[in-house]
């Protein structure tokens, strides 16, 4: 098949899937390399932004999603009806950027960066689709790690971790500081807001 064609062809792959979708699947789908893949759709998402319009393609890891730009969450949700979440509390904004800044972790070694007890915290951010369970460690009890999700980059407006705000100098070798916590909160607050009707709206495609 011809490239214009693949083109043409993974553009409708993920606006029908609406959920992000890994390249490699779409590879094997189309019976193309998964780097061949991926170069078409990186070409499919500076084709969007350079077009300017209502709708993007944004890359989320290793995968690649269709949704609404940013600037039209606020119509998007006075037509849909959708309303803001609330903002993360302090708690939950210190307990995901410990997890985003070290992952994948044990809720333990939250709990020994934050002194106090995280269950209820962790829970609610695997219910906001922030963090999720990304296995267990080969160690007495087998403890459940934690990682950030593909939600969280995308509420992040960034293709992956490695785009996070970089840590002080004086605080790489430590979990995550003060600062960086606030950063985080601040960030996050303001992107679940302004991302909440995108995320919903490529989701329902």
């Amino acid at each position: 098949m011809e490239r214009a064609k693949l083109k043409s062809t993974i553009e409708a792959v993920i606006f029908a899937c609406g959920a992000p979708v890994e390249a490699e699947r779409i590879a094997q789908a189309l019976e193309i390399s998964t780097d061949y893949a991926a170069d078409i759709c990186e070409e499919l998402v500076r084709d969007y932004s350079a077009a300017e319009r209502g709708i993007r393609i944004v890359r989320l890891n290793k995968s690649y999603q269709m949704c609404t730009r940013e600037e039209y969450a606020e119509p998007i949700r006075t037509v849909m009806d959708i309303k803001r979440n609330s903002p993360l509390s302090q708690a939950a904004a210190e307990v995901l950027a410990v997890i985003a800044y070290n992952q994948p972790v044990t809720k333990a070694f939250v709990e020994q960066v934050r002194g106090v007890d995280c269950s209820g915290v962790i829970s609610g951010l695997i219910s906001r689709q922030l963090i999720e369970e990304k296995g267990r460690l080969e160690l007495p009890g087998r403890p459940l790690v934690y990682g950030t999700t593909e939600h969280f980059l995308r509420c992040f407006n960034i293709s992956s971790i490695d785009e996070l705000p970089p840590l002080p100098d004086d605080d790489e070798n430590e979990a995550v500081s003060e600062k960086s916590e606030l950063t985080l909160e601040d960030y996050i607050s303001a992107q679940e807001n302004n991302d909440e009707g995108t995320a919903e709206q490529g989701e329902k495609k």
